[in-house]
């Protein structure tokens, strides 16, 4: 009898041994689950943080705005110049905020000259060449460069998401084609 009543003592102590690592699993697993939800919060974060860089950018290099006046490159800012709001949501408060840092900046300048434009096959070289009795006061007639430049520009945008502070910073490098007076006043 005596052997009956311990076994039924040993019984309940291995059940709430069980119990307690049962419990302790399942708090592991909130405790995982919780951490794995944070971290794809966080890269969802960071992706559209990295959408609203990328976007800024394609603002920023769609119109030439960036070329006459680098300190105010996006068309339409939002409180600052080079400053862009974005509204995921659309409920009129920017959940992020996208700004050009720092300012476009002309990196390379290259006149083009005259001998390597193609006037027959390339109607954007026609804006660029120069006639040869255009000799005076006209930039590159002497020189043999036409009035177009080469210019490689770096554009960098950095967004925030102002509830999370997610960050995201976006650099690009675009290559186009100015006139070589512009060229002369933004690329110095």
């Amino acid at each position: 009898m005596t052997s009956a009543r311990r076994q039924r003592g040993a019984t309940l102590i291995i059940a709430l041994i069980m119990l307690v690592l049962l419990t302790l699993f399942a708090v592991s697993s909130l405790n995982t689950a919780n951490t794995n939800l944070r971290v794809v919060g966080n890269m969802q974060a960071k992706n559209e943080a990295i959408n609203y860089a990328q976007e800024a950018i394609e603002k920023t290099i769609s119109t030439t705005q960036f070329i006459a006046n680098p300190a105010n490159a996006i068309p339409t800012p939002c409180g600052a110049p080079n400053t862009l709001c974005g509204d995921v949501n659309n409920d009129g408060t920017p959940e992020f905020t996208i700004t050009l840092v720092p300012q476009p900046r002309c990196i390379t300048v290259r006149p083009k000259p005259n001998a390597e434009l193609d006037l027959i096959n390339n109607p954007e070289d026609l804006g660029c060449s120069a006639g040869q009795q255009q000799q005076f006061g006209v930039a590159g007639a002497v020189t043999g460069n036409s009035l177009c430049s080469e210019t490689v520009w770096e554009i960098k945008a950095k967004s925030v998401d102002n509830s999370s502070g997610a960050t995201a910073t976006v650099t690009q490098g675009i290559g186009i084609r100015i006139s070589a007076d512009d060229a002369g006043t933004s690329c110095i």
